[in-house]
């Protein structure tokens, strides 16, 4: 990449941190002053019900890097993130929580990473300041499950301070809660990833808008991932397979039914193989048809463009 043409896009969602904004701001501007190429800060309002919003716009009009996105009501972090990233036209993109415990002062400790020949460089808070039953033992249980089944390995999926080069973060379309998973859809694409080790702070205003709920999330998610990482340009692999197994274990029922009928002189009526060979069968069928359709979807999804899950109201910067 040509270091004349490289801009640092800083994208923040936002939500009710009208406490910890005006103070992280400030500090998140020194610590983007330090670094040696152009920037931009783009704070995300998420439907913020306080006074977020007045706060934004009142950093924005203070300094001519900052942006602000207010999306139209609360649709989650990981729309929130995708409207930034639709917004930004920064070559390296990084994420930063807005609650103040990451450190701004990291920034440049995860470009000069990525200057290593990486294309993404994932956070980890080792040294978390987070109570342990409720937000560090599920983040541990997530993790664990999103390394095995994606195949890429972090600590900590769960920090927000990343680092991206543009070209393998514009390309994926993020739906849901899927934001945890960017970094894995980044490795689905054949980036270079990297983990280091970041500061964590304690949250010293506001409160935290997650819990230990978030486990089942994350496992219904990683479902989806798994999915779309490995079946979503051949859905029929999946469902058809799985009905063509049904439909074999079913002809299996049904040819020991009547081995059992001829050879040994057992009626059908008083075999419960019988209605176990029907049930299989007709779910055996009813996944082809499922397969077959889910083609047809994946078809229609590819070639629909420019479809987002978000409203944005206003912007501010631009």
């Amino acid at each position: 990449m040509n270091e004349l043409n490289r801009k640092l896009s800083v994208i923040i969602p936002i939500y009710n941190e009208e406490e910890s904004l005006p103070a992280f701001a400030e500090e998140l501007l020194d610590a983007v002053s330090k670094i040696p190429m152009p920037s931009e800060i783009i704070f995300v309002d998420d439907g913020s019900s306080d006074k977020s919003r007045e706060v934004i716009r009142k950093i924005a009009a203070k300094d001519s890097r900052v942006r602000g996105v207010f999306l139209g009501r609360n649709s989650g972090q990981t729309a929130a993130l995708s409207a930034g990233i639709q917004k930004s036209s920064g070559s390296l993109i990084a994420f930063l929580d807005g609650d103040g415990q990451n450190d701004p002062k990291d920034l440049i400790r995860l470009i000069e990473k990525l200057d290593e020949g990486f294309d993404v460089v994932s956070g980890w808070r080792k040294d978390r300041k987070d109570p342990w039953l409720n937000r560090r033992l599920p983040s541990q249980i997530a993790n664990s499950l999103i390394s095995r089944v994606t195949g890429v390995h972090l600590h900590d999926y769960g920090c927000s301070l990343k680092l991206y080069k543009a070209e393998y973060l514009k390309p994926i379309r993020l739906y849901g809660e899927m934001h945890r998973f960017v970094v894995a859809f980044a490795g689905f694409l054949g980036a270079k990833i990297a983990e280091m080790e970041v500061n964590h702070r304690p949250r010293l205003k506001g409160k935290s808008k997650y819990g230990i709920s978030r486990t089942l999330k994350v496992i219904l998610d990683l479902a989806t991932v798994k999915f779309m990482d490995s079946y979503m340009g051949k859905p029929i692999y999946l469902f058809g397979g799985g009905g063509i197994l049904m439909m074999f274990l079913g002809m299996a029922a049904a040819a020991l039914t009547l081995y059992k009928k001829f050879a040994l002189g057992i009626f059908v009526k008083d075999q419960p193989l019988f209605q176990v060979a029907i049930f299989f069968s007709l779910i055996g069928f009813q996944l082809l048809l499922l397969g077959l359709l889910a083609e047809i979807l994946v078809r229609t999804y590819f070639d629909i463009k420019d479809k987002n899950p978000y409203f944005i109201r206003e912007t501010v910067g631009f």
